[in-house]
């Protein structure tokens, strides 16, 4: 059977309580925050860029980013980096994350704005590291707080 088509859909009034009732599993729950919490704080942050993710026709996660291209005025060298992404725990190990993300990498790089597209995971057993590294994000020596930072080089088609 051929898996469902993924995208990436604007949230609207009919769509933000599915959206909002989606959980990863149980033991992923420290690794991000709610979509509650974050469509929340996309409220007050002009550079969050957020979308549902579908698979076919069924609310299947929730991707947000900080993409400072947003912002007005525009920062010399503005940067982007994922903010939130989730996968529910429903239709996880179903290729979803990995098309959602390759979806957002594809409008990042479609800005030409961006030498990197940046992201951070909270460490420890089962977080999403193999997950990213495997999409080629790499590591950057860095720390968010807690958060280990990788980025994924992007090629750049605008002059900086």
């Amino acid at each position: 059977m051929q898996p469902a088509p993924v995208s990436l859909r604007e949230i609207t009034a009919d769509t933000v309580i599915a959206v909002v009732r989606l959980e990863v599993a149980q033991h992923q729950k420290g690794f991000v925050a709610s979509n509650a919490v974050s469509l929340a704080q996309a409220l007050f942050a002009p550079e969050a860029w957020y979308r549902a993710v579908y698979c076919g026709d069924e609310p299947a996660g929730f991707v947000m980013l900080e993409d400072e291209s947003l912002l007005s005025p525009l920062p010399s060298h503005p940067t982007v980096g994922v903010w939130r992404l989730m996968v529910d725990h429903k239709f996880q190990g179903r290729g979803v994350g990995r098309a959602a993300l390759q979806q957002v990498i594809e409008h990042v790089r479609a800005k030409g704005l961006f030498s990197s597209l940046a992201l951070s995971y909270v460490p420890g057993p089962g977080c999403p590291e193999p997950f990213y590294r495997g999409l080629g994000f790499l590591p950057t020596g860095k720390m968010d707080g807690v958060e280990v930072v990788l980025e994924l080089p992007l090629a750049v088609s605008a002059p900086r």
